[in-house]
């Protein structure tokens, strides 16, 4: 996007973001930016609350937010955009509510359902960027393939007990979900032991990838797995090789 056309910052978002527009290869352009985008988070729960919850306090212009279902008890150990007061009502009525009282100059778009195989084109389709915080591996390959489909950046999230997975997909040029996992692997299941304090450490790391993509800042995890044991903090990168006969991303149609 042309500079120019960027929208401009008011003074409120100047003094808001101060601290954020000192970060060398940022600055207010890098601001400017943030407001003219958009972001999908698909569930915002303990992983992708935290990815929303830093894209709104960074200033993203716009936050689409899908996720589904009603709050229970058990969720309250790693979703903090949920309160005990809230249990038995829909989860994105107090995602939505506590986002706004952080920052409510940015526009959010809520849908109350999961990503699917029906509604992943429709979701995609709202923003610049995906960010794919989902258990379950239908959402996943669902929302891989539409952004695929729309040439959308995607940054896959990812986290078991102590351990995490951040990478980030551009189609046509890095490989897909599905280059990455040709068949789903058999121990992911809905639920899973999970600490909050892990899935908020690997949603701020893809927090930070969406923030690197739409501003231009750094270098994503283009065609590169991080993954994290935070029992022993050891990260490593592995380098990811697209599959040519991949039913998404391949080359054959």
């Amino acid at each position: 996007m042309n500079a120019m056309k960027l929208p401009l910052l008011t003074d409120a978002e100047r003094a808001t973001y101060e601290w954020q527009l000192w970060v060398d290869g940022f600055g207010e352009e890098g601001q400017r930016k943030l407001k003219a985008s958009s972001v999908l988070i698909s569930r915002c729960g303990g992983l992708g609350g935290l990815v929303a919850y830093e894209l709104a306090a960074a200033g993203v212009g716009k936050l689409v937010l899908a996720h589904g279902g009603i709050l229970k008890l058990s969720d309250l150990n790693r979703q903090l955009l949920q309160t005990h007061d809230h249990v038995g009502k829909p989860r994105i009525e107090s995602i939505v509510r506590r986002l706004r009282e952080l920052n409510p100059h940015i526009e959010i778009v809520s849908v109350g359902e999961n990503a699917s195989p029906a509604n992943a084109d429709r979701l995609v389709a709202m923003a610049d960027v995906v960010v794919d915080a989902a258990p379950l591996f239908t959402e996943r390959l669902a929302l891989n393939d539409a952004a695929v489909r729309q040439r959308k950046p995607m940054v896959e999230c990812a986290m078991f007990a102590l351990e995490g997975y951040v990478t980030t997909i551009l189609p046509g040029q890095t490989p897909c979900l599905r280059c990455l996992y040709p068949e789903t692997p058999p121990t992911w299941k809905r639920e899973f032991p999970v600490f909050g304090a892990v899935s908020g450490a690997v949603g701020c790391i893809g927090a930070t990838e969406a923030i690197k993509l739409l501003s231009g800042l750094g270098r994503p995890l283009a065609g590169e797995l991080l993954t994290m044991d935070l029992g022993t903090m050891q990260f490593r990168k592995y380098g990811v090789r697209r599959d040519p006969r991949c039913p998404s991303c391949g080359d054959t149609p």
